[in-house]
């Protein structure tokens, strides 16, 4: 197989039905580099819907002109055209000749160019695309605009695997020995029937072992046939969480034909893994246990929109993987190709969601959380017609990842009033009831009736178990209260209860063969530690990982700050705070608060930072994080004692402390393995630039996983005082680049309206990051009022 990427393209932000002609003049079109988001491009407004962060949709049109002589084909094999996802309401001509479109923004999708190149009058070949995203309250977070994903064009031989027709199997796993199955549809276009010998590489990315195996099967005429083949593995090397460790299986096809023989190839990138959910230990994989420590994640990244380059979501996701993390819940749609890739080399499990809702719409908020009236636009439009083909889709292009562990079916289908309802409830009190009318609260006769989600549960599972029965079928519940009682339940392989911590317990003397999991939970210690003290609940994913767009209280706000990390992909005290639970590596870490004299000193009751605005002197409560045995505190030399907050996780100074120099250091079996520093804060002398980079060897692990480098250099902007901390206050910082595209900058302020087009933004806490793509090498130029200029050389 080879295939082609479809990165330029032209663009414009308008409708116009002309553009499908193939000698259409698009001359006048903007150039843009796809992946794009058009959305995350315009002014941020209140006009816009508040779910989706007050930014514009609307119409356009993509189109590409793509040399075929460049495909390298002959004339005999088969030519597809693949969309990994265009959000929405695609509709695709290639030289003018209308293909089809996909409404689902998250499905991939494709189409047979074979026919219409043999017609190609000349070597030009015009793809457009018309996106269709005026209903911008479709959604409760930001999507994006656009085609999103990447475009390929693949050349097959004539003989092939099937589209997504390879499926990768571990049967077995032990210290000594492994059982593997490969079992793939086989496609023959020609008028014969092919003889095939099936011949199986499977090559360790670390080592570089390779096992041979193979089959063989004739294929029918103008048919398809499935060839299985299944082999023991000696000393296997294993993925998981702690060892990702992956294999490139490579199949080799090979039949006689026009008096030669003939081959095509074929790649996928798989790992070696058992895993279970069992319902009294919880999860294990390989059969050694683990807890998952889970966030659930949505795909923007701030000024990209959804159109995230890949070593933006791997610096997201080490952060993430440093703080303890080890799992991903895809909210709530199929995301990335990248993404899922990035899961396997970092070993991180992953829960992949489908929908968001079913036959019915929730209430879209387009003027601030809860405030009515919604509006109902959005996917469940075209759930009937689309949900199968949308669910095995999904599915399909990803049932090869090791990392995914469950297929969930939706997210908070079941939600109160919104819009399901049932008699065995007067009031239906759940989450995001706060600040309803009393009336949207009230039983309605005239609402659907919540068992008709039992229906369509058994629906979902059936198609999931037909596409691959290896995994648990899940969904994330909101009303368990309720919908356990009415069968919506019972078709699943595995629990997920959104908030519902109290019910765990009982609802695990009523389901005892149901494996549990926290597939939506808050930050607070008390929910961590049901998942700590109860074997049979298999871990929990925190809502969020990252700050994201859309789902705003309301104006000026564009975005939702449930994230450990900003939109900037910078640490929270809250991230510090669970690296203290979760992580095993040691670690200390101060924050502060002005001291008062209020009963409630919860973590959530009053902010806490790092104190870069508070007065020297002043009295400061101090809550220290570490995972050591025992803390030592000192200000200005002075011990200060520390109490656990058994409540809330950390530790804190009794009495308020003057704020001075302060040091905290964790010990274990007596010696000093954590340390940190805080003191107060000077004026900014300077701004440190740094250009981040991967660890070293990643970015070749990544590669050898089929992730595409894609050149974009992450510079990481500190305001500095005079002792090298981070400085007080903020300023604006002006980029400027040579030789490269200035691709936007981010700080993480939910309510900076400035446009992600400009070249200046405001720091946050002091930082900023600015993205920059280049061929190789680029220049950047740094300023901002009274700093000195930061010049930077970035090459790869």
């Amino acid at each position: 197989m080879q295939t082609v990427r479809i990165s330029r393209w032209l663009f414009a932000l308008a409708d116009d039905p002309g553009a499908a002609a193939k000698g259409y003049d698009d001359a006048s079109w903007r150039g843009v580099a796809v992946p794009h988001d058009w959305s995350v491009e315009q002014e941020f407004s209140p006009a816009h819907s508040s779910g989706t962060g007050y930014l514009a949709g609307g119409v356009g049109w993509y189109r590409a002109h793509v040399r075929i002589s460049e495909l390298g084909r002959r004339d005999d094999q088969h030519v597809r055209l693949v969309f990994h996802g265009v959000y929405k309401n695609a509709d695709v001509w290639v030289n003018g000749y209308h293909l089809g479109g996909r409404p689902s923004g998250y499905a991939e999708f494709s189409f047979d160019l074979t026919e219409i190149l043999s017609y190609a009058p000349d070597d030009d070949l015009v793809i457009s695309v018309r996106v269709d995203h005026r209903d911008i309250s479709d959604s409760r977070w930001y999507n994006g605009s656009g085609i999103t994903r990447r475009v390929e064009i693949e050349v097959h031989e004539q003989v092939r695997v099937g589209e997504h027709g390879t499926v990768f199997t571990t049967l077995s796993t032990g210290a000594d020995e492994a059982a593997v199955r490969v079992v793939q549809t086989l496609v023959n276009d020609t008028a014969s029937p092919a003889a095939v010998r099936v011949r199986h590489e499977l090559r360790s990315l670390t080592t570089g072992r390779v096992h041979s195996f193979g089959t063989e099967v004739v294929v029918p005429a103008g048919g398809a046939a499935d060839a299985a083949a299944t082999t023991a593995l000696t000393d296997p090397e294993l993925w998981s969480d702690t060892d990702p460790l992956l294999h490139r299986l490579t199949t080799t096809l090979e039949w006689p034909g026009a008096g030669t023989s003939r081959r095509a190839v074929s790649v996928e990138t798989v790992g070696i893994r058992t895993f279970r959910f069992d319902p009294d230990t919880g999860f294990s994989i390989n059969g050694e246990p683990r807890v998952l420590k889970g966030v659930c994640l949505h795909e923007d990244a701030g000024c990209f929109g959804t159109a995230v380059p890949a070593s933006v979501w791997l610096r997201r996701l080490l952060a993430l993987r440093q703080m303890g993390c080890n799992a991903v819940r895809m909210a709530h749609n199929p995301h990335s190709p990248e993404l899922y890739a990035l899961c396997d080399v970092l070993g991180l499990y992953v829960i992949d969601e489908a929908f968001d809702e079913w036959e019915n719409p929730k209430n879209k908020w387009w003027q601030g959380h809860n405030v009515y009236p919604p509006r109902h636009e959005g996917y469940a439009h075209v759930f009937p017609a689309w949900h199968e083909a949308d669910l095995s889709a999904m599915i399909q292009a990803h049932r090869n990842h090791p990392s995914i562990v469950a297929w969930s079916i939706g997210n908070e289908i079941d939600y109160p009033n919104d819009p399901y309802a049932h008699p065995l409830f007067q009031e239906a009190v759940g989450n995001n009831d706060a600040g309803k009318p009393r009336a949207e609260r009230l039983y309605d006769p005239d609402r659907p009736d919540i068992r008709r989600l039992t229906t369509i549960a058994k629906r979902l599972a059936a198609i999931v178990r037909e596409n691959d029965p290896t995994r648990p079928v899940t969904l994330a519940a909101a009303l368990p209260e309720l919908s356990s009682r009415t069968g919506f339940l019972d078709d699943l392989d595995l629990v997920g209860y959104n908030y519902k911590e109290h019910l765990y317990e009982e609802d695990h003397r009523r389901f005892p063969d149901k494996p549990f999991v926290g597939s939506e939970n808050s930050h607070r210690y008390a929910d961590w530690l049901q998942v700590e003290r109860n074997d049979y609940v298999a871990g929990q994913f925190l809502w969020t990982g990252i700050d994201y767009l859309g789902e705003t209280r309301g104006w000026p706000s564009h975005g939702s700050p449930a994230g450990l990390l900003t939109l900037a992909g910078f640490e929270k005290e809250t991230w510090h705070l669970r690296r203290s639970w979760w992580s095993e590596q040691p670690m200390a870490h101060l924050a502060v608060r002005p001291w008062t004299d209020d009963e409630d000193k919860s973590f959530w009751s009053h902010p806490i930072s790092r104190g870069r605005d508070a007065v020297p002197g002043a009295a400061v409560e101090v809550l220290a994080f570490a995972n050591g045995d025992e803390l030592t505190l000192t200000c200005d030399g002075r011990g200060i004692p520390l109490v656990r907050d058994a409540e809330n996780g950390y530790w804190t100074a009794a009495t308020g402390v003057p704020f001075g120099t302060l040091v905290l250091e964790s010990r274990r079996g007596g010696d000093v393995v954590a340390r940190d520093i805080l003191r107060p804060a000077g004026e900014a002398v300077r701004i440190d630039a740094a250009l981040w980079r991967a660890p070293e060897g990643l970015p070749g692990r990544c590669a050898d996983a089929g992730i595409p480098a894609d050149e974009v250099f992450q510079i990481e902007c500190v305001l500095r005082d005079e002792h090298g901390d981070v400085a007080r206050g903020d300023a604006v910082v002006t980029a400027e680049v040579r030789d490269g595209e200035l691709l936007g900058l981010e700080n993480g302020d939910l309510s900076d309206h400035t446009a992600y087009t400009a070249p200046r933004r405001r720091t946050l806490d002091g930082r900023l990051i600015l993205f920059v793509r280049s061929n190789g090498a680029a220049t950047v130029l740094l300023s901002s009022p009274g700093l000195p200029d930061v010049r930077m050389e970035c090459s790869t």
